[in-house]
């Protein structure tokens, strides 16, 4: 007698055409092998879906037995559930005559600049080209673009919407407004977006590029680069981390970006040009799709990663010396820090506008420490205690909560909830709402055993 679970999912193969992968075929393994390589087990089945109706079909698979749930858009979400939405054969994008783009839901951001920047416009995405747009802006979406347009989720106008109860709809200001709020922050809790339709702003290119210091520089540069920071224009925003060179040894990288006026770029970056002894990069007129590339060395699929990050009122001193001592500690090569930038029109969206908690200047902190997985345990502690270790450094300066984009699953609720700040328990009412069986059991870790306490 075949089980339930496999007689569920061999029917859902057969509505998808055969496009059912499980683990041992080929296009299980590719679906599988995201950034970052998932921690325990892997998915009982990836539904490959090309339509609406496809995704509308593997919920209904999910529901019937009770399977967890996981959407794939670009392939940068480490929380692979018990069944795959992959999304990514629906990654069509197209402009309208509003200057507005609609986004398939496995659109990755080098997909969609693909399409706007031969036409000079640009929608807002984040520092790499390969992260899906719907997860990068349904959580928050900072990037180079931020002080001049806000947040990725700022630019969400409308999305067509699947819901837990396999309906479709199509949300915007007109309609279903309190979805739509919930959906700008609230991430994937509230069903499967199937196309964002982003507002799109006049971009012909940008000015920008990678510098490289070494690390025994690094307070003066830092340092340097935030004085340098404090009095640039919104139309500037700088990104610093800490990672390893070709020759494993950890450097200092700043990653300005200018999205004003052309003429006025190379100005506008050259202070960062002397921040110390460069090692290496420089500053170019660039696409904004080249520019995203910054970053691609250091996207490696299918190592082990543990994630952390916090928000910090400023980059200072206190904050530099922090990131120094436990890049100091840091546990291998694979250890970094990067910087996000919050400034300018993100800052300026009164809060409770959207679900996004934190409404003020920031800098977003990112702590990731990536290695092989040879299922070494002493390795995995080594590398989870320093992304563990750092965060706790941060805490005397952190502000409450944390990005929730970057929130690790077992995020303790009470981080969360402060995460969303005063939004919190309107998103649970949402939730409540539209998925009252908590079948979209979001990487966003929003706290479900409220909802459901909520709901008996």
């Amino acid at each position: 007698m075949i089980p339930p679970i496999e007689r569920t999912l061999r029917q859902l193969g057969q509505e998808l055409s055969g496009r059912l992968s499980v683990p041992g075929d080929d296009r299980y393994t590719a679906a599988t092998a995201i950034w970052a390589k998932p921690v325990g087990r892997t998915p009982r089945a990836v539904a490959h879906c090309r339509t609406q109706k496809d995704v509308q079909s593997a919920i209904r698979a999910a529901r019937n037995c009770d399977l967890p749930l996981s959407v794939r858009g670009g392939g940068h979400d480490w929380a692979g559930r018990a069944l795959v939405i992959d999304l990514r054969d629906m990654n069509a994008v197209s402009v309208g005559s509003d200057k507005t783009a609609r986004i398939s839901g496995g659109a990755r951001a080098a997909d969609v600049l693909a399409v706007t920047d031969p036409l000079g416009l640009a929608a807002v995405t984040g520092s790499v080209g390969a992260v899906g747009m719907a997860g990068l802006t349904l959580g928050g979406g900072y990037g180079p673009l931020i002080g001049r347009c806000g947040l990725a989720l700022d630019n969400l106008v409308a999305a067509e919407v699947v819901l837990a109860d396999g309906q479709v709809v199509c949300v915007s200001q007109r309609n279903d407004e309190e979805l739509l709020w919930a959906l700008r922050g609230g991430g994937g809790n509230f069903g499967v977006v199937t196309a964002m339709h982003h507002r799109l702003h006049e971009l012909p290119s940008v000015c920008s590029g990678v510098l490289i210091y070494p690390f025994s520089e690094a307070k003066a540069v830092l340092e340097r680069c935030a004085d340098i920071a404090t009095f640039t224009p919104e139309d500037l925003t700088v990104q610093v981390g800490f990672a390893a060179g070709p020759d494993a040894k950890f450097v200092v990288l700043v990653v300005p970006t200018w999205c004003g006026v052309e003429a006025e770029g190379q100005a506008r970056l050259r202070p960062f040009l002397n921040l110390g002894t460069l090692l290496g990069g420089g500053v170019t007129q660039t696409s904004y799709a080249a520019s995203l590339t910054a970053f691609d060395a250091y996207l490696v699929n299918g190592l082990r990663t543990f994630m952390e990050t916090c928000w910090l009122p400023a980059l200072d001193s206190g904050s530099i010396d922090t990131m120094i001592e436990a890049m100091a500690k840091a546990a291998s090569p694979g250890c970094a820090i990067f910087t996000h930038e919050f400034k300018g029109a993100a800052s300026r969206v009164p809060s409770g506008t959207t679900a996004f908690g934190l409404r003020r200047d920031h800098v977003l902190v990112e702590i990731l420490a990536a290695f092989v997985d040879r299922l070494d345990k002493h390795e995995e502690r080594r590398h989870r205690q320093w992304v563990r270790d750092t965060l706790r450094a941060f805490d005397p300066m952190a502000l409450p909560g944390g990005y929730p984009n970057l929130l690790p699953v077992d995020a303790e609720v009470d981080r969360v909830m402060k995460s969303y700040g005063r939004s919190v328990e309107r998103l649970i009412k949402a939730k409540r709402c539209y998925d009252p069986d908590n079948v979209f059991r979001c990487a966003i870790p929003l706290p479900v055993g409220r909802v459901m306490a909520g709901a008996a």
